[in-house]
C-alpha cells in the first residue's frame, strides 16, 4: 500500500539557505559593452490590443526584444571563440547549474592584471570560481567600459585551464584586458572547454566557499553567447 506523501509543518523553521542575485537587470537601451547596441524592448500583443481577443476583463502582455548576444551578465560558450567549440546547447549543465563555488577576492588589488599567484592554494577543480574586483560598482558609468579594467593574465587563465574549473566568473567588463586583441583569457579557457560568465555584480555578497553557484542560458544552437540569470546559494552556516 502506497504510504500518503506528508504535509509540510508550517511550524516548522524553513531553511536558512540565503539566495544571492548576481546578475544586473537588461534594460531598454542599455549599454553593456561600448559600441554593441542596446536592446530593444517592446510590446508584441500590448494588454490594450489583447482585450479583442479574450473575454472581458481577462489581459495579456507578450513582449519582444532585438538584443546582441552580449548583453547584461552572459555566458560565453566555446563556440563564441571556436568555430568547432560547444555551443550553448552543447555547454553540460553540471558546468552551470547547482556549482560549488569558491570566490576569489582581488578589489584590493593594486593593479588590473589578476595573475595566477591570486588563485595560490584554491581548489577550484569541477568548481565555479567567480573572480571579485568590484568593478561592477562603475556599471552604468562610462568608466565601466575604459582601460584600466581588471583582467585575468595569460598565465593565470593557463593555470586555471590546467585545473579545469566547472565554470570562471568576473565582475568586469572583460575576462581580458580591452587593449590586447589576442584575448588570451577567453582563448586558454574556451579552448579547455570551460564557459566564462562576464558582466556578474554583487559578489562581496558570498563568502570565500560555502555556497553554489547557477548561470544558464537558453539552450540556444549555433550561438556562443547569451545572458543568464547568474545567483549563488549560500549554504546555512
Amino acid at each position: 500500500m502506497t504510504r500518503p506523501t506528508a504535509e509540510p509543518n508550517p511550524t516548522e523553521p524553513r531553511s536558512t539557505t540565503q539566495l544571492v542575485d548576481l546578475s544586473h537587470l537588461v534594460r531598454h537601451g542599455m549599454t553593456t559593452y561600448p559600441g554593441l547596441p542596446g536592446p530593444h524592448i517592446e510590446d508584441h500583443l500590448s494588454r490594450e490590443e489583447s482585450r479583442t481577443h479574450y473575454a472581458p476583463d481577462t489581459e495579456f502582455q507578450i513582449g519582444r526584444m532585438t538584443l546582441v548576444a552580449n548583453t547584461g551578465t552572459y555566458l560565453d560558450a566555446p563556440f563564441h571563440r571556436f568555430a568547432d567549440g560547444a555551443d550553448l546547447a552543447e555547454v553540460p549543465l553540471s558546468r552551470l547549474v547547482d556549482v560549488p563555488g569558491v570566490l576569489v577576492d582581488v578589489h584590493a588589488a593594486p593593479t588590473p592584471a589578476i595573475g595566477a599567484d591570486a588563485f595560490a592554494g584554491r581548489m577550484v577543480t569541477g568548481r565555479a570560481v567567480l573572480v571579485r574586483t568590484g568593478w561592477d560598482r562603475h556599471w552604468g558609468t562610462p568608466t565601466y567600459g575604459t582601460d584600466g579594467h581588471p583582467f585575468l593574465t595569460a598565465e593565470a587563465a593557463a593555470w586555471l585551464a590546467s585545473q579545469n574549473p566547472a565554470v570562471v566568473g568576473i565582475d568586469s567588463v572583460n575576462i581580458d584586458d580591452v587593449a590586447d586583441l589576442r584575448r588570451p583569457a577567453h582563448t586558454e579557457l574556451l579552448a579547455a572547454g570551460i564557459p566564462v560568465v562576464e558582466h556578474l555584480r554583487g559578489l562581496e555578497g558570498l563568502p570565500a566557499g560555502g555556497f553554489r553557484f547557477s548561470a544558464a542560458p537558453l539552450a540556444v544552437v549555433g550561438m556562443g553567447t547569451f545572458p543568464v540569470r547568474a545567483y549563488a546559494l549560500i549554504d546555512p552556516a
